[in-house]
C-alpha cells in the first residue's frame, strides 16, 4: 500500500484548471455534506509509535456545478490510490472519479479536481484512507498520558480537541461551523480499552484482522458541526448519574483519580436539568459523558454528549481542593452544559458570532450554580467579576467588538478573550435585566426552536428577542433589540456618562463617550454612542433592586448620541446613584458635590444604605477616574477609606484588583513604604475581625465570606499584618512535622495558598524542597496548582531561576497545560518579575518552539510582563525586543498590542500621578 504525507504544492503549479486558484479563505459554497462515516483505528499499545488510520465516505450534494471538492485536512497522509467518487443520486448515475490533487497550505485545502462534472441537484459519494501520528500537541487527534502509580508505568489515551478549526487533523472535512451533518463513528482499538464518542454504543465486534482488537460502533449523530465532533480511547473509570429523563450521564477519570468525580457527578445532571427548565427544550440526546484528560489545553470544550475537561475544572477532593476551586469546577461544568444548547443545538454560522456561544454560556452559568447553591452567592460576584475584567480590557483603544469579523481562520484563536466571554455575558445580563424574565426567556426558547439543528447570526436571536419583548410589553414598540444590542456588539469599547447635577433646579444633564485609559489619545475618537439603560436611585429612595430603565440615553441615526436631562432629582443634601446593582457595563462620574455626598455617607454608620455591588462600583469608577485624571486621587482615597468597616467581599474585591495593580508600579519606588502603611490600615481591622487565618471556616456556608476571609489572609500575609506571617508559618511547620505530609495536611484547605506563600517567602531552602516534593506526590490537579503557586513566592533567585528553567523543560515536570500559571506566579513574585522578563526576552525563540504549533498560547505569559513595566526604558526596551522578535511572536498581533498599550498606560500613570498618588496616601495616615 502506498503511503505518502501530503507535501505542500503551489497552486497553479500542480494543475492546470482555473479553479486551482482558488484563494479565499472560506470554503466554496458548490458543495455541501450530507452525512459522515468515519471510521479511525487507534493504535496505543507501543509509546514509541502512537499512530491513528482511518477511512471516510462523506455523502456530498452538489448545490452548483463544479469540477472539484474541496475539503479541509492537515498534516495527513493520504492513500491517493485508494480515493473513491461515486455518485449516488439524480439523473443517469454515471461513474466518477478523481484525476489529481493539490493542497493550498496557507487555507489547509485538500483540493480533489473530478474526472466529471459535479452536477447540481445531484449527490456523490467520496471516500478517502487517510493516516497520522496521534499528535503531539493538544489539538486535533491528540495523545495525552498518566502515571499508573501501583505499576509506576505510563498510560497512553487518545482524546480530541477540534474546536476551532482542527478537525481537518483529524479527518478531511469541511471544517466550518455552517457545514451541519449527522456523523456516523466507529473507533477500532484493543480491546483492553474503553472507546467513547457522542453517542451511544450502538455494537462492538471483533477487529476483522487485527487480534484482541474491536471495532466500536456509535449511533448515527444529530446534525453538528466538525468542531463538536469527539473521541477518545482510553483506559478511564466512570461514574454515573441518574438524569430524570432517562439520559445516561457519565464522568470519567483515570483509575487512580475516579474518587475525585463524586462532585462532579452530582453538580452535572442538576445543572442539566436546570436548563431544560429555563429554556423549555429537553436535553437532546439519550447519553452525555464528561472526561478529565490529564493534558488539555483549553479550559473545558462542550462536545456534544462527550464534554471534555482540563483535571482542574472536572476533579475535586474534599480533603485538597478549596471552595474557590469548586466554584470555579461549577462554572465550568455549568458553562459546558449551557453549550449543549447554546452552540451545539443552535450554532452561530461563521466565527464573527463566537461570543453567541460563549457569552450565553457564560452568563447562563452563573443562573445556573446561583439556582444549584443559592447558599453561595456566586451571581452578584460572578457578575462584578466579569465587569471589573471587561472594564480594564475593553478601556484599551486595541480592544475589539464583541461581534467581529473573522476574515483567517487563525484570527479566530484571538476571539476565544475576555471580550466574547465576560463581556459577551456582561451585555446579556444588561438585557435580560432591562426586558425582565418572561421576554427574555420566551425570546431565547423561540430563537432555540427556530434554529434547533441549523446555523444562526446575532441578528436572528435580536429578532426572535424584540418579538417576545413587544409582546409583553417589556419594549416600547418603537424600540428594538436590534438597535440597542449592536451599540455594545459591533463597537468596541464602553461608555463613561458623566452626570452634572443642577441643584437649584433638581436635573441633571448627562453626555456619554468612550472611556479609554490611554490618555495621549484625543477626546475627538471618543465620540461613539451607545444606548444605555438608565436606572437609577436616590439617597431618599435607595431603590438599588429596581434595575429597570427609568431612562434611555439614545443615539441619532447617524450614530450621535442625544442629549438627556433627568428631572424631579433631590436637593444639595442627597446624592443620586445611576446603574442601580451595576446592570449594565458603562461607568458613571459626578460633580464634585455628589461625590462629596457620596464619601459622607461611606465614610458614616449608614455606609450598608447603598447597595453592596454599587459600593463596589463607586471604587472603581473612581479609582478609575484617578488614574486618567478625571478625579483627584484625595477624593478616590476617600472613597475606598470606608473600607476599614466594609465586611463584605465585592466592594474589597473591587479596591484590591486596583491596589494590586497600583502596588506592581509603586513597589519599586521610594514610596513604597507608606503603600504599605495604607494597606495595613485598611486591613488590620478586619483581618483581626475575622480572626486572623485561624481555622473558623468550617460552620461558614455563604462562600463569599469564606471568599474574604482568604482575600484578607493573602493580603495580611503579604503586608505583614498583625500575626498572619507566624501563624502561617507554625501552621506550616506542624505540617512538616507530619508522619505522613502526602496524606495528613493540618494546614486549613481554603488558606493553605497563603501559608505556602508566606512560609516559602519567609523560609528556609529545606522548606522549598519540602513542598516541591509534596508537589511531585500529589494526585489532585488544583493542589498541584496551588503548591506551584507556593513555590514561586521564594525570594531566592537561584530557586526562582530553577523554577523558569523547569516550567519550559521538555521532560515536563509541570505540564504544558500549567506553563503559563507556573510563569505568571514567578513573575508576579517582586524578585521574580525581573528574573522571569529577561528568561522570556532571552528565551522567546525556543518559548515559541515549546508551544508550536500553538503557538498563540504563549500570549499567556504576558500578563505579568505589562502589569509591571511602569518606565519609559523599560516601554522602550520592550517595543524594540517586539520589532526584533517578530517570527517567536508570530499569531499574536493582538496580545502584543493590548501588552505595549497596557505598558504605555502605566508610564503615563507613573509619570503624571505617582506624586499626587503618594501625597494623597501620607494626607489620609
Amino acid at each position: 500500500m502506498k503511503w505518502f504525507l501530503l507535501f505542500v504544492i503551489t497552486l497553479g503549479l500542480g494543475l492546470a484548471q482555473p479553479n486551482s486558484t482558488y484563494n479565499h479563505f472560506r470554503l466554496p459554497t458548490a458543495l455541501r455534506p450530507q452525512k459522515y462515516d468515519l471510521r479511525v483505528l487507534t493504535r496505543l499499545e507501543n509509546p514509541e509509535e502512537l499512530r491513528f488510520s482511518g477511512t471516510v465516505k462523506i455523502v456530498i450534494e452538489a448545490l452548483q456545478n463544479t469540477k472539484n471538492i474541496t475539503l479541509h485536512s492537515r498534516d495527513l497522509a493520504f492513500n491517493e490510490s485508494q480515493i473513491t467518487l461515486r455518485q449516488i443520486s439524480g439523473e443517469k448515475k454515471t461513474d466518477n472519479c478523481v484525476t489529481s490533487t493539490v493542497v493550498n497550505p496557507t487555507h489547509d485545502f485538500y483540493i480533489l479536481n473530478t474526472c466529471e462534472e459535479l452536477l447540481a441537484g445531484h449527490v456523490y459519494e467520496l471516500r478517502l484512507i487517510f493516516s497520522a501520528e496521534l499528535n503531539r500537541q493538544p489539538e486535533g487527534y491528540y495523545r495525552s498520558s498518566y502515571v499508573d502509580p501501583a505499576e509506576n508505568e505510563t498510560r497512553w489515551i487518545s482524546i480530541t480537541q477540534f474546536e476551532p478549526a482542527s478537525a481537518r487533523l483529524a479527518f478531511p472535512c469541511f471544517d466550518e461551523p455552517g457545514y451541519k451533518a449527522p456523523f456516523v463513528i466507529a473507533l477500532g482499538y484493543h480491546k483492553n480499552f474503553t472507546g467513547l464518542s457522542n453517542m451511544p454504543v450502538k455494537e462492538t465486534k471483533p477487529h476483522e484482522y487485527l487480534a484482541d482488537y474491536v471495532w466500536t460502533e456509535f449511533q448515527e449523530s444529530l446534525p453538528m458541526s466538525t468542531y463538536l465532533v469527539a473521541y477518545s480511547v482510553n483506559d478511564f473509570s466512570h461514574k454515573v448519574s441518574t438524569l430524570t429523563n432517562g439520559s445516561v450521564f457519565r464522568t470519567w477519570a483515570r483509575p487512580n483519580a475516579i474518587d475525585q468525580c463524586d462532585y462532579a457527578a452530582e453538580f452535572g445532571p442538576k445543572v442539566l436539568q436546570y436548563y431544560e427548565q429555563l429554556f423549555g427544550i429537553e436535553f437532546p440526546l439519550s447519553k452525555i459523558d464528561q472526561i478529565a484528560v490529564p493534558d488539555f489545553n483549553a479550559g473545558a470544550m462542550e462536545n456534544w454528549g462527550l464534554v471534555t475537561y482540563r483535571e482542574t475544572a472536572l476533579l475535586y477532593s474534599d480533603a485538597f481542593s478549596s471552595l474557590e476551586d469548586k466554584q470555579h469546577l461549577s462554572n465550568v461544568v455549568a458553562h459546558e452544559l449551557a453549550h449543549q444548547w447554546f452552540g451545539n443545538l443552535v450554532t452561530m454560522k461563521w466565527w464573527t458570532d463566537l461570543w453567541l456561544n460563549e457569552g450565553f454560556a457564560t452568563y447562563v452559568a452563573s443562573l445556573g450554580v446561583e439556582s444549584i447553591h443559592p447558599e453561595w452567592r456566586s451571581k452578584q460576584l460572578e457578575s462584578l467579576s466579569n465587569l471589573l475584567t471587561i472594564f480594564r480590557k475593553d478601556s484599551l483603544e486595541s480592544s475589539h467588538p464583541i461581534s467581529r469579523p473573522i476574515e483567517m481562520v487563525s484570527q479566530v484563536f484571538e476571539s476565544f478573550d475576555v471580550i466574547s466571554y465576560e463581556k459577551g455575558s456582561s451585555v446579556l445580563r444588561m438585557m435580560h435585566l432591562f426586558l425582565g424574565d418572561e421576554a427574555f426567556r420566551s425570546g431565547l426558547k423561540s430563537y432555540l426552536e427556530r434554529f434547533a439543528y441549523k446555523n444562526a447570526e446575532q441578528d436572528d436571536l435580536w429578532e426572535s428577542l424584540t418579538q417576545a419583548a413587544h409582546k409583553t410589553g417589556a419594549l416600547a414598540k418603537n424600540f428594538d433589540i436590534k438597535t440597542i444590542m449592536d451599540s455594545w456588539t459591533l463597537q468596541t469599547g464602553y461608555p463613561v456618562i458623566t452626570v452634572t447635577r443642577d441643584y437649584t433646579d433638581r436635573i441633571a444633564k448627562l453626555s456619554q463617550e468612550r472611556y479609554l485609559l490611554n490618555t495621549d489619545i484625543s477626546r475627538v475618537h471618543r465620540r461613539e454612542c451607545w444606548w444605555v439603560p438608565l436606572s437609577y436611585t436616590t439617597q431618599a429612595e435607595k431603590d438599588f433592586n429596581n434595575t429597570a430603565p427609568k431612562a434611555w440615553m439614545e443615539c441619532s441615526q447617524t450614530g450621535e448620541s442625544l442629549p438627556k436631562t433627568i428631572q424631579d432629582l433631590p436637593d444639595t443634601d442627597q446624592w443620586v446613584i445611576f446603574n442601580n446593582q451595576l446592570s449594565s457595563p458603562y461607568k458613571v462620574n459626578y460633580d464634585a458635590q455628589n461625590w462629596k455626598l457620596l464619601i459622607e455617607t461611606l465614610n458614616s454608620e449608614e455606609f450598608q444604605t447603598i447597595h453592596v455591588v454599587n459600593r463596589a462600583q463607586l471604587i472603581d469608577d473612581v479609582l478609575y477616574f484617578a488614574w486618567t485624571g478625571e478625579q483627584d486621587y484625595e477624593i478616590a482615597l476617600r472613597v475606598i477609606d470606608y473600607l476599614q468597616r466594609e465586611r463584605h467581599l465585592l466592594p474589597w474585591k473591587s479596591a484590591l484588583e486596583h491596589l494590586t495593580l497600583l502596588g506592581r508600579i509603586v513597589r519599586p519606588t521610594p514610596n513604597f513604604q507608606s503603600f504599605k502603611r495604607f494597606i495595613k490600615k485598611l486591613i488590620t481591622p478586619i483581618y483581626e475581625d475575622l480572626n486572623g487565618i485561624n481555622d473558623t471556616y468550617k460552620p461558614i456556608q455563604a462562600q463569599d465570606e469564606i471568599l474574604l476571609r482568604t482575600t484578607v489572609a493573602t493580603w495580611a500575609c503579604n503586608y505583614q499584618v498583625s500575626d498572619c506571617v507566624p501563624q502561617a508559618l507554625a501552621y506550616f511547620r506542624s505540617w512538616r512535622s507530619e508522619t505522613n505530609p502526602d496524606e495528613k495536611n493540618p494546614v486549613p484547605i481554603d488558606v493553605r495558598s497563603t501559608v505556602y506563600c508566606a512560609a516559602i517567602k519567609h523560609g528556609s531552602d529545606e522548606d522549598w524542597e519540602f513542598l516541591y516534593e509534596r508537589y511531585l506526590k500529589s494526585n489532585v490537579a488544583s493542589e498541584k496548582l496551588t503548591i506551584i503557586d507556593g513555590l514561586a513566592c521564594s525570594r531566592e533567585v537561584w530557586l526562582l531561576q530553577r523554577s523558569l528553567e523547569m516550567i519550559f523543560d521538555p521532560k515536563e515536570v509541570i505540564r504544558k497545560h500549567d506553563s503559563a500559571w507556573a510563569f505568571k506566579a514567578v513573575a508576579y513574585n517582586e524578585v521574580g518579575f525581573l528574573l522571569a522578563k529577561k528568561y522570556f526576552m532571552e528565551n522567546v525563540n525556543s518559548i515559541y518552539q515549546f508551544y508550536y504549533p500553538l503557538s498563540k498560547t504563549m500570549s499567556r505569559l504576558l500578563p505579568p510582563l505589562y502589569d509591571q513595566v511602569s518606565t519609559r526604558g523599560e516601554y522602550n526596551e520592550f517595543k524594540e525586543f517586539v520589532a526584533n522578535s517578530q517570527e517567536s511572536l508570530k499569531g499574536m498581533d493582538q496580545a502584543i498590542q493590548q501588552t505595549l498599550e497596557i505598558m504605555l498606560t502605566n508610564v503615563q500613570w507613573r509619570e503624571r500621578n505617582y506624586h499626587k498618588f503618594t501625597r494623597a496616601i501620607n494626607q489620609l495616615l
